[in-house]
C-alpha cells in the first residue's frame, strides 16, 4: 500500500476545455481540501464529467491545470498508489470474476494480492459474489467493485464520478461511513452525484458549477444557513429595499419573505429605517437541494455525457 502523505490536496486553477469549437469549461477554480468531503456538483451539461477528466489527465485542458499535490496527475511518482478513481462503472471485461479483476489491477499497481480480499470485505462484495463473472453484476455489485479497485493502493485522495448510482440504502450509508472515516483520516475525497439530499448528509463542502463556470463554493453549512424568514404587512417595500441591498429575496405568501444572502441584523436595520414593522425575523435553513436549484436554476442533476 501507499506510502504517500495523506495530507493531499486537489487544486483546480482557471481551466478551460472546448470540443468542436463550443466551450464546456471555462475558466474554473477551485480547491478541494484533506480532511474533508468536497461534492462536486452541476446540472446536466455542465461540465463535471470533463473536468474530472482533466484532473486524472484522461483530457487535455486548453488552458489552466489541474493538479494533485501541487502536480499534475501524469508526473505524480505513483499516481496508482496517489489517487483512487471510480469514473466508468462498466470498465470490466463482463467474462471476468470480480476478484480476477482485481488481482489484475493489484498485480499492476504492485500491491499484495491479501489486499483483494481486504477491500473486497471493505466494500460489501461477498467471497462468493466475487467469484461469479462481472457480466452478472447488477449495477450495485458494479459500484461496489469499482470503489474496492479505487482503495486498492489505500490512495489518499478518492475520485468519485456517482459513486452512490444503483445502491441500495444500505449501501448508500456503507459508502457515506466509509467516506467519512477516510475524511477523518486526512484522507481527500472529491465526490461527483445528483443526489443531492444524501449529498447533503455526506460532504463537508461543495463546488457548484453551471455551463462550465463556477458558481459558488464553500461549506455546506455556509450554504444552507443563509435564508432568513421575513413576515410583515409591508412585504413589497421591504422586498424592493433588501433587493437593493444585494438579497435574493422570495415570496412566500402575501406577508411572508424568504431572504438568502443578508444577515439577520441588516435585514432588521433596514426594516427599521423603512419604519416597517416585523412580526417574525428568523433564520431559515434551506436544503442543499434548495440552494442548488436556486443557484443554477436547474431542475434536474443528472449527470452530462
Amino acid at each position: 500500500m501507499t506510502t504517500a502523505a495523506h495530507h493531499v490536496g486537489l487544486t483546480v486553477t482557471h481551466l478551460t476545455k472546448s470540443y468542436a469549437g463550443t466551450e464546456v469549461v471555462h475558466d474554473l477554480s477551485f480547491t478541494v481540501r484533506p480532511g474533508r468531503i468536497t461534492g462536486f456538483l452541476g446540472p446536466n451539461g455542465s461540465g463535471k464529467s470533463t473536468t474530472m477528466k482533466m484532473l486524472l489527465d484522461l483530457a487535455a485542458a486548453d488552458h489552466g491545470t489541474a493538479t494533485v499535490r501541487d502536480a499534475r496527475y501524469r508526473d505524480l511518482s505513483h499516481p496508482a498508489g496517489t489517487v483512487g478513481v471510480v469514473l466508468e462503472p462498466n470498465a470490466f471485461h463482463p467474462g471476468r470474476s470480480g476478484r480476477n479483476h482485481l488481482r489484475v489491477l493489484a498485480l499492476a499497481a504492485g500491491v499484495p494480492s491479501a489486499r483483494v480480499d481486504e477491500v473486497l470485505d471493505t466494500v460489501g462484495l461477498a467471497p462468493r459474489a466475487a467469484r461469479r463473472r462481472v457480466g452478472t453484476y447488477s449495477l450495485g455489485m458494479k459500484q461496489r467493485l469499482s470503489l474496492a479497485a479505487a482503495l486498492l493502493t489505500d490512495p489518499p485522495v478518492l475520485v468519485l464520478d456517482e459513486p452512490a448510482n444503483g445502491l441500495d440504502p444500505q449501501g448508500i450509508r456503507e459508502l457515506r461511513d466509509l467516506l467519512r472515516a477516510r475524511a477523518e483520516r486526512g484522507h481527500t475525497v472529491l465526490v461527483s452525484s445528483h443526489l443531492l439530499t444524501e449529498v447533503q448528509h455526506l460532504v463537508d463542502d461543495v463546488v457548484v458549477i453551471s455551463g462550465g463556470r463556477l458558481v459558488t463554493s464553500g461549506t455546506v453549512a455556509d450554504l444552507t444557513d443563509s435564508a432568513a424568514l421575513v413576515r410583515t404587512p409591508d412585504a413589497p417595500v421591504l422586498a424592493a429595499r433588501l433587493a437593493d441591498l444585494g438579497a435574493r429575496v422570495e415570496h412566500s405568501d402575501a406577508e411572508t419573505l424568504v431572504v438568502s444572502g443578508l444577515g439577520l441584523d441588516k435585514i432588521g436595520r433596514a426594516a427599521l429605517e423603512l419604519g416597517v414593522a416585523l412580526h417574525e425575523l428568523s433564520p431559515q435553513a434551506s436544503s442543499l437541494e434548495d440552494v442548488f436549484f436556486a443557484l443554477t436554476g436547474s431542475t434536474t442533476t443528472h449527470e452530462e455525457a
